[in-house]
């Protein structure tokens, strides 16, 4: 009985990939390798390569990828480090904050950022009131290089994920390899680089690989600040002319190919290798204690990062408490008129049922597909069980932006699935495309939950006559019930503020989810920003409350869900 369930997981599973992951990743492969009679070319990859804007726009969302990464690690790893080795006042609730950037979509940050570095915003009337800027003499800090502006951006909302792998990571050092080190005269900045760094590796790349993927794909962060010389903001524009432009489906193709070849060399390098040769902690020694003034500064760095970080967050909150903030430190007047328009205007309301609605839905799906396919990988012994495990991951190493362009082009009229075409009613792809953006983290959750509990119980249960399925449902799921309501809020929250799929498969006004009503609210002119902002802080008090429950759920093992 237990073999054929397993064999089932894993044709169902099969069939659902191969309907909605595999075929739209080929209906962009075939848009970019062939022309309008069915020939193989390469025709669209030489023009794309030698046109600089888009050669221009290739080059800069990789450069933003990077410095995205390389800004996310260097916030992250000092603070991952101080928190898992030093006891300092307030580490609890600073750990806590540290993981706020990630309740919110960068994109909505940056709609915060832009109000308190704006021309008009808090820092320039901050610094006119101050007497160090002639007043009327203000510029846009990020307009003067919007491309560190969307880096810093993206990093100050990504770096949790890094930090979340790196304290992972480094609870599993076995404290003897330092202490054999140290007492071999490799101390300091020494230790940490010879030592404790090349240990942590495999964490801090499947963290890395996350925010690198993320970041070359972000489409929201640089729509707002109006930086249109990356590739997905060409291709957003591109949709416009799906059915009779070639360019879009290349410049996706290039991009897909790019985050594939990123995610296969991390397993290749950081993959079976680099989890065997990491020891594992046979003791902990707990975190030191340090001298008053040492304590005093690693406090003082988490509070600084983590002001920092939410420093869009804020930006956001007073915006959408302001009745008016034009050319001020703070804004003039505060209400709540705004959290009420927020929800009673006639784009919000459905929005937060439409985004309620395919969440849930999706979730559903994760939740059923997820503890299959985890009880399969983990509990049976049936071949090809490492590949359906691999098969569930690679939504993480395919962009969201790549997925709901490939269910566009696979759904036009003429098409096998044009019956789900989302001009009409995005509902049913929307469901599909959460569901399968979001299956990864269900699937992780569950397999630790599966590895963690003793099949000997199912064993027990088994031999007094029940049947394993049965032995499964009774015994295990109620022990791993918190690794299944981490992975499942997980899965609900990120879906309900889904931005590349929103924006992209969402085209009717009355199926936008949360995620399409901000972005629109934000470009009306007038009060448009300021009920933007109200359904961001509807949106970031919702997400807050899941992740303080996941931490709470699953402590450090939480990172292992953002891994590749």
């Amino acid at each position: 009985m237990s073999a054929n369930f397993a064999r089932l997981v894993f044709a169902l599973t099969a069939v659902f990939f191969a309907a909605f992951f595999l075929w739209p990743i080929l209906q962009i492969l075939k848009g970019g390798f062939f022309d309008a009679d069915g020939r193989f070319t390469v025709e669209y990859f030489a023009v794309l390569l030698s046109d600089p804007l888009y050669l221009g726009g290739l080059r800069n969302s990789f450069l933003l990828a990077c410095a995205t990464t390389v800004l996310a690690m260097l916030v992250a790893l000092p603070l991952a480090f101080v928190s898992e080795r030093f006891a300092f006042p307030g580490k609890t609730l600073l750990g806590s904050l540290v993981l706020v950037p990630m309740i919110l979509p960068p994109f909505v940050g940056a709609i915060g950022i832009r109000q308190i570095f704006g021309q008009y915003g808090a820092v320039n009337s901050l610094l006119i009131a101050s007497g160090l800027r002639p007043e009327g003499w203000a510029f846009d800090w990020f307009a003067l290089n919007q491309f560190w502006g969307v880096a810093l951006i993206q990093a100050l909302s990504l770096y949790p994920i890094i930090y979340l792998n790196a304290v992972a990571a480094l609870a599993n050092i076995d404290p003897a390899m330092e202490e054999a080190a140290e007492n071999l005269g490799c101390t300091g900045l020494r230790r940490f680089f010879k030592i404790t760094l090349p240990l942590i590796k495999p964490g801090l790349f499947a963290g890395g690989t996350i925010v690198f993927i993320w970041a070359f794909t972000e489409l929201g962060t640089p729509l707002v600040f109006d930086y249109a010389r990356v590739t997905p903001v060409q291709i957003y524009y591109g949709l416009r002319d799906i059915g009779g432009n070639p360019f879009p489906y290349a410049l996706v193709t290039v991009m897909l190919a790019s985050s594939v070849a990123l995610y296969a060399l991390g397993k290749g390098l950081f993959g079976r290798s680099g989890h065997a040769t990491a020891p594992k902690a046979a003791t902990t020694s707990g975190p030191r204690e340090l001298p008053p003034l040492r304590r005093a500064l690693c406090t003082l760095l988490f509070a600084s990062v983590t002001f920092v970080a939410i420093l869009p967050h804020l930006g956001v909150v007073l915006v959408a408490f302001s009745s008016d903030w034009y050319g001020s430190v703070l804004p003039r007047g505060f209400t709540l008129e705004n959290f009420g328009l927020a929800l009673g205007r006639e784009l919000t309301v459905p929005a937060i049922a439409n985004s309620l609605k395919f969440a849930s839905l999706s979730t559903l799906i994760d939740i059923g597909l997820g503890i299959a396919i985890a009880y399969v990988v983990v509990r049976s012994r049936l071949a090809g069980r490492q590949v359906l495990d691999s098969l569930a991951m690679m939504p993480l190493a395919v962009p969201g932006l790549v997925l709901a362009f490939g269910y566009l082009a696979m759904s036009q009229e003429g098409r096998l699935f044009d019956f789900i075409n989302p001009v009409e009613n995005p509902s049913v792809l929307l469901i599909i495309a959460y569901s399968v953006r979001r299956l990864p983290y269900v699937v992780r959750s569950a397999v630790a939950g599966f590895q963690q509990t003793s099949e000997t119980l199912e064993e027990a249960a088994q031999n007094l006559g029940c049947p394993p399925l049965k032995a499964t449902i009774k015994i295990t799921l109620p022990l791993i019930m918190a690794n299944l309501i981490a992975g499942g809020l997980l899965a609900f929250s990120f879906a309900m503020l889904e931005v590349s799929d929103s924006l992209i498969l969402a085209q009717k006004q009355l199926y936008y989810p949360i995620t399409k009503a901000i972005m629109e609210l934000f470009q009306l002119i007038g009060e448009g920003k300021f009920i933007a902002s109200a359904l961001g802080v509807w949106a970031m008090v919702f997400l807050g409350v899941t992740i303080v429950g996941m931490s709470l759920l699953l402590g450090k093992k939480l990172g292992a869900i953002f891994r590749v």
